[in-house]
């Protein structure tokens, strides 16, 4: 992965989110993320598409649920990124309280 594909990932404020939930939560299912984001399936699972194929989240299928996660092995400064926007995330009026609050209709 380079540079300027990671930032431009980021750069989508609906794949900002999906990755602040999952830094939020560890491990996260698709049903999770659209009710936080209150978007469909589709669209959440196109956003997905695009961080899975950049290998920023990996997969991982649990019956009939994807879990979504991310990546252990992604290069140093990626995690960097990642810390800094996790820390804004906690800090801001929308912060990690507020995205971990969602009802597991996956389970």
């Amino acid at each position: 992965m380079d540079q300027p594909d990671f930032f431009k990932c980021l750069s989508d404020p609906t794949r900002l989110d999906i990755l602040k939930l999952v830094l939020a939560q560890g491990n996260v299912c698709v049903c999770e993320i659209t009710e936080a984001l209150n978007l469909s399936q589709p669209k959440i699972s196109r956003h997905l598409a695009l961080l899975r194929n950049l290998s920023i989240l990996l997969d991982q299928r649990k019956g009939q649920w994807v879990y979504y996660r991310l990546n252990p092995e992604l290069p140093e400064w990626t995690n960097a990124v990642l810390n800094i926007i996790a820390a804004q995330t906690a800090n801001s009026v929308m912060g990690l309280s507020d995205l971990i609050q969602i009802n597991s209709c996956c389970e």
